[in-house]
């Protein structure tokens, strides 16, 4: 107990500054990859996998309606039925994300991303087998339970690739949530196109084609370690853990990191999993959750869910054919994907914090471009063009930065015991205010007309301001780095390197089970 600290937050920085980085290990890269494409894939792919099919769905719901009740559907059922498939994903998502942070504590973080494949399959059997067995309500509930999954998925995957990564590539590697995600909205419109599934004899394989991710991930991920952070603090397996960050790093000597988490656990002032409720009361980290709150609320508001409701009608004010508009639609999908990916190559170098900040205000920007660009659109002819790039500079500029960062500031922003209830409550705050956009924006769009998106440029300017006053950058350092830099704003007391152990001895002085775990941690070194 009397030996001195190895690592202090100072020292860790000397030490990374002076030493050569570790190179990116195969199981590392397998993790983030395996990991996301049984996870954030299948939740992009469902963003877009809708909507090649639509006009056949609703043709297979009328058909149903005729065989059960002798005469047509009528147009407002139509439009409810329809309605309640797309938009029971989102409460699907809102149920996930509530229920993950029982799971994970249950399960582990890799556990949860295996068990969850199991929500993916049903809803695929569900969705694929709805139109043979002549069942509407299939599809129905194939899609709440294919947005439970996503719920579950954009919780614990962050969670898991933040707590598997070196802090030099941290941001990198979570980046994996963000490109997978575009890249499924990609998939699912190129799976869409008439040449391939989106025909009225097929589009139930669309739908089939959802196990294929899910498979995949569990026949590689159940090989990978578990997080050493969550076998460590948790299961309090030293040597579990120790066997994970060597497969993880690609190092036998893993003493500083096992040291660094060790260091975090006695910095806490609370050893096990905090609930929901005591992290919204804990006074340690208030801002951290309000600027997740805010963050993640921007997610969502800030328009790129709308910005689908004008590209068709861009595209055909332009002049373009409605049998290419599904071609040249997939050049969004390409751009999303590609934005992400360079987002995730230069995210170490320029930061989170200047993304973001750049993601929004680009954002505004463009917003405000498209507005003037409807309004003259009638009167120029070349001006739907303009209209179109400008849809392209926002997906572009969203996925720069406020696509995939929310996700790893939520993982970065919180030391371990707080960290699932802080996914808990940024998911639910993503998925209310998903669906927020969805029932709203109809009316926003029929009250402003082409005025709509400057009520997005109001959000994205607001969450820049935000990020700009509040958010310190977070590359490169340990959580507990991250977690000191709030103290001032929280008005908490930043102990000394020599206090940490009197701190957590001195929050909980009859618990005996934690000052035992403390010593036993200690003793251990």
């Amino acid at each position: 107990m009397d030996k001195p600290q190895k690592d202090s937050p100072v020292d860790n920085k000397m030490t990374d500054s002076g030493k050569k980085k570790q190179p990116v290990t195969a199981c590392l890269l397998s993790a983030a990859f395996f990991g996301s494409l049984g996870s954030s894939f299948l939740y992009g792919y469902n963003l877009s996998v809708v909507n090649a099919p639509a006009l056949y769905i609703k043709a297979f719901y009328n058909k149903t309606w005729i065989e059960r009740y002798g005469e047509p559907i009528g147009a407002e059922t139509a439009t409810l039925l329809w309605s309640i498939t797309v938009s029971i994903f989102a409460i699907g998502g809102l149920l996930g994300a509530l229920s993950v942070s029982f799971i994970i504590r249950v399960l582990g973080r890799k556990g949860t991303l295996l068990a969850n494949n199991s929500f993916a399959v049903i809803a695929a059997l569900l969705l694929s087998l709805g139109e043979k067995a002549k069942s509407f309500e299939m599809l129905i509930i194939g899609r709440l339970i294919m947005g439970v999954d996503s719920g579950i998925a954009l919780s614990a995957l962050p969670m898991y690739l933040g707590e598997i990564s070196p802090r030099h590539i941290r941001g990198s590697i979570g980046q994996f949530n963000s490109i997978l995600i575009c890249l499924g909205v990609f998939t699912g419109q190129v799976l869409g196109l008439p040449e391939l599934l989106g025909q009225e004899s097929r589009w139930n394989y669309l739908f089939t084609f959802l196990a294929l991710p899910a498979l995949l991930q569990l026949c590689v991920l159940p090989f990978l370690p578990e997080s050493p952070r969550y076998l460590l603090m948790e299961r309090r397996d030293e040597a579990g853990a120790e066997r994970a960050f060597q497969r993880f790093l690609g190092k036998t000597d893993v003493s500083e990191e096992l040291e660094e988490v060790h260091a975090e656990a006695r910095a806490q002032d609370n050893l096990h999993t905090v609930s929901v409720l005591q992290l919204l009361k804990g006074p340690a980290v208030r801002w951290q959750l309000i600027t997740i709150i805010v963050t993640m609320a921007c997610y969502q508001l800030c328009g790129l869910n709308a910005i689908w409701y004008y590209t068709n009608g861009i595209l055909r004010e332009a002049g373009f054919a409605e049998n290419i508009l599904p071609y040249i639609t997939l050049s969004t999908g390409a751009i999303e994907t590609l934005a992400a990916i360079i987002s995730g190559l230069v995210i170490e170098q320029i930061g989170r914090k200047p993304l973001l900040i750049f993601g929004f205000s680009a954002m505004a920007l463009f917003f405000s471009l498209l507005t003037v660009f409807l309004n003259f659109q009638d009167s120029v002819s070349w001006m739907p063009y303009l209209s179109y790039i400008c849809i392209l500079a926002v997906i572009a500029s969203f996925c720069s930065g406020p696509g995939g960062i929310p996700f790893v500031l939520t993982g970065e922003l919180f030391e371990q015991s707080y960290r699932p209830a802080a996914f808990m409550i940024a998911g639910t705050v993503n998925w209310l205010s998903n669906f927020a956009v969805g029932l709203l924006f109809p009316f926003i769009q029929e009250t402003l007309q082409t005025f709509s998106f400057l009520v997005f440029v109001v959000v994205c300017v607001s969450g820049s301001i935000y990020l700009c006053v509040v958010l310190p950058e977070t590359k490169s350092k340990t959580f507990q780095d991250i977690s000191q830099s709030f103290a001032k704003i929280n008005k908490i007391p930043v102990p000394s390197p020599g206090q940490e152990m009197e701190l957590v001895l001195s929050i909980k002085p009859d618990t005996c089970e934690k000052v035992q775990d403390v010593v036993k941690m200690e003793s251990s070194f």
